[in-house]
């Protein structure tokens, strides 16, 4: 079994090295592609990034949902991204908070940092506003203040962290009262077999350390929450695994096991 610092080094250096291919202009992906298949429906449209998007190259495909697509985000807001990778969701919510709001990501992989800041300056020079910050630091541990934000957003990203729990207690000190949370991530619909469960690879893949549904759902109103609520709810389809080489070869044994959904709840 794999220690909690093992199992954060791993995953800093899987997602270290899709940052440092689309640095190198090298296109990598990983099984929570945002493309047809793995996580959510072909046909359901909630989940994909289109021509609207303020900053398409931004999207490395590594998102399982579409919180911003639900978060009611008014201008003026000020939004935190949890495990903000190469921007995707930063730039969607600064576009819609305007030059009056901010839009925060935070994320530990510094290769990540610097493509998300790459693409910071891009987004400034084709929207003409300022408003997007990426921190670097621990989601467990958030480098950002007491009621600092309106909303807190994340996609694909706390299922792989090692104190699931503290983050949404992190996500609860941050917000302001009356914010709330929206996010998109993998659940487990039945226990896994202990040789996935143990699988560091499939870790990394956002499935073995994903919780049971009622434990994540339990998660978020332990952490203070009201009004806890799935907005969306797909069942990973192995069949289509978006070409990925480490649950392609285990297809079987992952069917059904795991679900995409995008959750609400509210900070009173």
């Amino acid at each position: 079994m794999a220690t909690q610092q093992e199992i954060r080094e791993l995953v800093q250096r899987a997602y270290g090295q899709v940052a440092a291919g689309q640095l190198n202009e090298k296109k990598e992906g990983s099984c929570c592609s945002s493309d047809p298949g793995c996580c959510v429906s072909e046909t359901d449209a909630s989940y994909r990034v289109g021509e609207e998007h303020p900053l398409p190259q931004s999207d490395l495909g590594l998102s399982c949902g579409n919180p911003v697509a639900f978060s009611m985000i008014k201008p003026g807001d000020v939004v935190l991204d949890l495990g903000s990778g190469a921007g995707r969701d930063v730039f969607m919510a600064a576009a819609r908070v305007g030059p009056e709001g901010r839009a925060i990501g935070v994320d530990m992989t510094p290769h990540m940092l610097e493509l998300a800041r790459k693409n910071a300056a891009r987004f400034a020079a084709t929207s003409g506003m300022s408003n997007v910050e990426f921190r670097e630091g621990f989601i467990e541990a958030l480098p950002v203040a007491d009621a600092e934000v309106d909303l807190v957003i994340s996609n694909c990203v706390i299922n792989l962290s090692v104190d699931k729990p503290q983050v949404f207690r992190e996500a609860f000190r941050v917000l302001k009262p009356g914010g709330r949370i929206v996010v998109s991530d993998i659940v487990l619909n039945h226990e896994l077999s202990a040789e996935l469960a143990n699988d560091p690879r499939v870790y990394a893949n956002c499935i073995s350390g994903a919780l049971l549904r009622e434990d994540y759902l339990g998660a978020i109103s332990a952490a203070g929450f009201a009004a806890v609520e799935i907005l969306d709810d797909h069942l990973y389809n192995s069949s289509s695994c978006c070409g990925d080489p480490i649950t392609g070869e285990m297809s079987a044994e992952l069917e059904g096991c795991a679900s995409s959904i995008t959750v609400l709840a509210r900070k009173d």
